[in-house]
């Protein structure tokens, strides 16, 4: 039955993105060109070759094939659908444009006078010409004029739109600061510093030297702590052990931690807590451990109970939070921010997530937001503080676009 389900949906996908790929077609190939022109033909190859790329990294990128072959189609495909991404919908939200100029009366054109020589004027007793196939001076019909100038401009803007992003998603992320304060912070911690990390995704388009530069930013930040708040990769733990190599240089006084996110669990989050161990890290799987003037805990997360991950386990709040010392502040890590519903009875003093990518790509924020009731930075939950970072790192797609990646560091402040 799982079987059946899958080609379903793969089916559904394949044929919605064909018929995507087909208006697109429609607009740039065929209502720019003349009937017979070769750019047609060519232009359906591109299309569908372009979407056959697009399909495979979705498929392939990540996934449990060789990283070389990840990394062939990942490039071109994840790169191709952001590029389609906004070229889309760029060319729906010109439609009402299209829709206006084909159909504008043409203006400065004299009406026949009765004193007009019968022998030059034009016989107005048959069906008159469509204005959107009249040809205007350029000599080409106002058709052909209007669906180039939207096909160009919107391809221009889609192009531009992912260069930028493109930069963005893989510059070093930058050091945020943020400061956050705790009324039961013990007054001998004003000041502690945590570097915030999430959503690094390393994987086969984000592989050692991405590492490198992550780990030696977040040494600059010198923090007390370092707080990485899953989905650190997008694969499973053996397909990228060199990639994250250089984890083991991570360097903060009370320690690195790391609770799994939804990416973990897809792959197998036990042997990612395992591989964080190798590295040095200390894994908060439902559990927590006792600092000096606080409690920080980690939950797994809930994507575990959302797609029903049989042969992983859920969140645990109970687990990791149920018989600690009540008097004790407790910094809480969890991947989603949504956990906060689920966590404000256990008198939790600041939760630290990530998941939302801050959208990475306008216009999704508003489907992010929707989704994880927060989509970045510091706010409060029924008196309860949720940060949210940016991530330092992409899903799908590797480009930002109104999304910049963060890694926070955060400080403390008591009363």
């Amino acid at each position: 039955m799982s079987f059946a389900w899958f080609i379903v949906r793969l089916l559904a996908v394949t044929v919605g993105f064909a018929a995507l790929h087909g208006y697109v077609w429609w607009r740039l190939c065929r209502d720019t060109t003349r009937p017979g022109s070769v750019w047609r033909p060519i232009g359906a190859v591109a299309l569908g070759i372009l979407a056959a790329l697009g399909l495979l990294a979705r498929s392939f990128a990540p996934s449990g094939a060789p990283m070389w072959f990840q990394e062939l189609v990942g490039w071109p495909g994840w790169l191709w659908f952001g590029i389609f991404m906004y070229l889309f919908g760029l060319l729906v939200v010109a439609e009402p444009l299209r829709w206006f100029l084909l159909r504008r009366k043409k203006s400065g054109i004299a009406e026949p006078s009765a004193a007009t020589d019968p022998a030059t004027t034009t016989d107005t007793t048959g069906p008159a010409p469509d204005a959107a196939d009249s040809p205007p001076a350029t000599g080409l019909p106002r058709r052909l004029v209007v669906s180039r100038a939207i096909g160009l401009s919107a391809s221009a803007v889609a192009l531009a739109t992912v260069g930028h992003g493109l930069y963005e998603g893989y510059r070093t992320p930058p050091l945020k600061s943020v400061t956050v304060p705790l009324a039961r912070l013990p007054r001998q911690l004003d000041g502690y510093r945590i570097a915030v990390v999430g959503d690094t995704h390393f994987s086969a388009l984000r592989g050692r030297a991405y590492c490198e530069r992550v780990v030696d930013q977040i040494n600059r930040a010198q923090a007390d702590l370092i707080a990485f708040v899953g989905d650190l990769a997008s694969n499973e733990a053996d397909q990228v052990r060199e990639a994250t190599d250089p984890l083991a240089n991570l360097q903060a006084r009370d320690g690195a931690f790391f609770v799994a996110g939804n990416a973990e669990h897809y792959v197998g989050a036990d042997e990612w807590y395992d591989r964080v161990a190798e590295l040095g890290m200390t894994g908060l799987p439902n559990t927590r451990v006792e600092l000096p003037g606080f409690d920080l805990a980690g939950v797994n997360d809930l994507i575990v109970e959302q797609r029903h991950l049989q042969d992983e386990t859920g969140p645990d709040l109970e687990a990791a939070l149920g018989d600690r010392d009540p008097d004790r502040p407790v910094i809480l890590m969890a991947h989603q921010p949504s956990m906060i519903d689920r966590a404000l009875g256990y008198g939790i003093d600041l939760q630290l997530s990530g998941h939302t990518h801050g959208g990475q790509m306008w216009p999704v924020h508003y489907l992010s937001y929707l989704r994880s009731g927060q989509l970045s930075g510091l706010a409060e939950h029924d008196g309860t503080p949720v940060y949210v970072t940016n991530g330092a790192g992409t899903n799908g797609p590797p480009i930002r676009v109104g999304a910049d990646a963060d890694i926070t560091v955060m400080t403390l402040r008591s009363p």
